[in-house]
């Protein structure tokens, strides 16, 4: 019920995760009396497989956590986590107000063993691959153990769900040389350099779109910051480059003719494929969709908890976990 949209994208996205699965079934959760007309007019041969459990209340974009948390214990949102802590469900998926999602998943699912706080982790499109960044803003203030916890946790999804045998690791900095940094990102470091981690040091801002590293580590408000800053140039480009192509006829011509080589790249760098950011560290898969996530963008989301769930991401952080005390810094 959540999200700018609410149910008359997210219903629409989950038949076509239907169609693309053979294999899933979807539980909606929210007001029955919105969401079956909604079903009916969609679903067109695939109600088989998705059932919807009523939910009569909905955790509003501008309420606090504590208060959702609190108050809302028959909302969407916290029904949907309730079903993935009896094992009626394999994982969650929201588009609705990131605070209160974290508080009730933390609270209901709770962390895994070696995990001190979740961390909100996504995939951004780069030159040479892909990468994992996290945190993106699920913790404002993060310690080096911490950071560390976070590697560790990026390193083992992105092996499972990439395919990748041993991930590179990097820490964002100010700079690339080891003697940049805070105290924070500095003692992390020194911890990801003594670990089995495949640490390679320190990258910068404009080193997240290289793809030249698989995950990049941050606490939550630089991490959000840089995702948001990421957003807003994209959204600046695009406005200024259709103004350039409509403001003459030479302009709509050199548009019809490049048109081919704008929709490639839109493709590579649309938002909407990269949907889906995960709640990591918790004893359970909640994957977090953007606010303003359309069906294509939901969809996807659905796709991400769906490789999660087939990789058993949370059993393989916590067994990771077991194999990688935290070892002491260097006097």
């Amino acid at each position: 019920m959540g999200g700018d949209h609410g149910p008359t994208e997210i219903v629409p996205a989950a038949v076509q995760a239907l169609r693309d699965n053979p294999d899933l079934q979807l539980i909606l959760v929210g007001r029955e009396a919105e969401l079956r007309p909604l079903l009916a007019q969609h679903a067109s041969g695939h109600t088989g497989r998705v059932e919807i459990r009523d939910a009569p209340e909905v955790v509003e974009m501008h309420e606090s956590p504590s208060a959702a948390l609190r108050i809302k214990k028959t909302s969407s949102m916290r029904v949907a986590i309730d079903l993935v802590k009896e094992g009626a469900a394999q994982a969650c998926v929201s588009a609705g107000n990131t605070g209160a999602l974290m508080a009730m998943a933390r609270y209901v699912l709770k962390m895994l063993p070696g995990v001190d706080r979740p961390a909100i982790c996504t995939t951004m499109p780069g030159i040479h691959g892909q990468t994992h960044l996290l945190d993106l803003g699920a913790n404002v203030i993060s310690d080096s153990e911490q950071l560390f916890q976070f590697a560790v946790m990026g390193s083992e999804l992105t092996s499972a769900v990439n395919n990748v045998a041993a991930p590179s690791v990097a820490l964002l900095n100010v700079g690339a040389e080891e003697i940049k940094g805070n105290d924070m990102v500095k003692q992390a470091a020194v911890l990801l350099s003594n670990s089995h981690l495949n640490y390679v040091g320190f990258v910068e801002g404009n080193d997240i779109y290289t793809g030249k590293v698989d995950v990049i580590v941050c606490d939550g408000f630089t991490g959000n910051i840089a995702l948001k800053a990421s957003e807003g140039v994209a959204e600046f480009i695009s406005y200024h480059a259709k103004a350039e192509f409509e403001k003459s006829l030479y302009g709509r011509t050199a548009a019809l003719i490049s048109m081919p080589i704008l929709r490639a790249i839109r493709r590579k760098i649309d938002p909407r494929r990269y949907n889906g950011a995960t709640l990591l560290g918790l004893r359970g898969i909640v994957v977090k969709s953007h606010g303003s996530a359309d069906r294509i963008s939901f969809a996807h989301a659905i796709e991400e908890a769906i490789a999660e769930v087939q990789k058993n991401v949370p059993d393989r952080i916590a067994a990771r976990l077991e194999t990688l005390l935290i070892p002491e810094p260097a006097p």
